[in-house]
């Protein structure tokens, strides 16, 4: 009966024996499994130590027992060594002084940044390198850690939440997750608290303002003739979301002109609060495509008839809301144009709203 040496080589990087505390297995069918008689040999190499078994022609590791590692000379196991004592000439005993930190990097606060990429999709090969990276970062005074699980390696949630893990925000494609380290309420910045939305105010040389109605609407606003409206996309400035809004809806093109007011509103959806911009639009074109997958109807209607609706006439906050873009009509008032600015604090192009005023006659310049 010879023993065979495994070198680190040889080893799957996917798979797993089963180590640590948690994943620790006895093996005690493995004689049966096999159907031979076994003998039972000690050997080191690269500092993990085997209970191999030999017959005549073979050495076997039970059902795929082979070391995952994070690179071919990283295997991972515990930092201690765990004994799984063999029963009728079964065993198995794993110990390795090579388990890695998980790949990451530093933020700027003093916390880690896990990357998603480099992590393993082997709940038995994450858990212990996790436990292991958790202990080292703690020991390196880190505070904040931040794990991105992508959905193809969302077996490996439960693990994090186990370890302390609380979640901080889902995406369609994965989930965040943070750790704080340090004694103290965390100091990790929330998740986003607001979602945002437009509506475009559109009127024509004739005095009508472009409204739809929409096909899916609370029972409040059913008939409600109503301007586009919508949220805006992830990394939109508000002034497109509205004008993409209005085209999407319509099938007019616009240009913006100015912010005219907005709203802040709580408890929304999902506990999240919103904030909605009302911009004023100058149409570009006329004809009206509805999109007849969100709207029952669009038109272009007097600005009189508008107004007169019943569920705006009795509605305080849609009736201000008139009565301001009317104001802007008038040029008794000036909303907020968006002027295009670089700040050094981050060296990024950024949208700052504004108005600008001529004095003499309350007229909004460049407008």
């Amino acid at each position: 009966m010879e023993l065979k040496y495994f070198s680190s080589s040889s080893l799957s990087t996917s798979e797993v024996v089963h180590v640590g505390r948690t994943y620790s297995t006895l093996l005690s069918n493995f004689k049966h499994k096999v159907g031979a008689r076994f003998s039972t040999q000690f050997k080191c190499r690269r500092g993990v130590f085997l209970w191999t078994y030999g017959a005549p022609d073979n050495t076997y590791l039970a059902d795929k027992a082979v070391i995952s590692s994070v690179g071919p000379d990283n295997f991972a196991a515990e930092t201690s060594p765990y004994l799984v004592n063999g029963i009728n000439g079964s065993g198995l005993n794993l110990y390795s002084r090579n388990l890695r930190v998980l790949d990451a990097h530093d933020d700027e606060y003093g916390g880690v940044v896990i990357d998603p990429d480099m992590l393993s999709a082997n709940p038995s090969v994450f858990a212990p390198m996790l436990r292991f990276s958790l202990s080292h970062w703690k020991k390196m005074g880190k505070k904040g850690i931040w794990l991105k699980l992508l959905l193809d390696k969302s077996d490996l949630v439960p693990i994090a939440v186990k370890e302390g893990f609380q979640y901080h925000h889902a995406e369609p494609g994965y989930v965040m997750l943070t750790y704080w380290i340090p004694d103290g309420p965390c100091m990790l910045p929330a998740n986003a608290s607001h979602q945002v939305g437009v509506g475009g105010f559109v009127i024509n040389d004739n005095n009508e303002v472009l409204v739809v109605q929409e096909k899916h609407c609370s029972a409040a606003t059913l008939g409600l003739w109503k301007i586009p409206t919508g949220f805006i996309l992830e990394a939109e400035e508000i002034y497109t979301g509205a004008v993409r809004e209005v085209k999407e809806e319509t099938g007019v093109d616009t240009e913006f002109i100015e912010v005219i007011a907005f709203r802040h509103a709580h408890n929304v959806a999902f506990e999240k609060s919103d904030l909605f911009f009302i911009c004023m639009l100058r149409p570009l074109s006329s004809r009206i495509i509805v999109d007849e997958h969100e709207i029952e109807a669009a038109k272009w209607m007097p600005l009189v008839e508008f107004v007169k609706q019943p569920l705006i006439q009795e509605d305080s906050m849609f009736k201000k809301i008139i009565d301001i873009f009317i104001a802007r009509l008038g040029k008794r008032y000036c909303g907020l144009a968006t002027h295009k600015m670089v700040s050094n604090f981050d060296g990024k192009p950024s949208s700052l709203y504004y108005n600008v005023t001529d004095n003499e006659d309350i007229n909004c310049v460049g407008n």
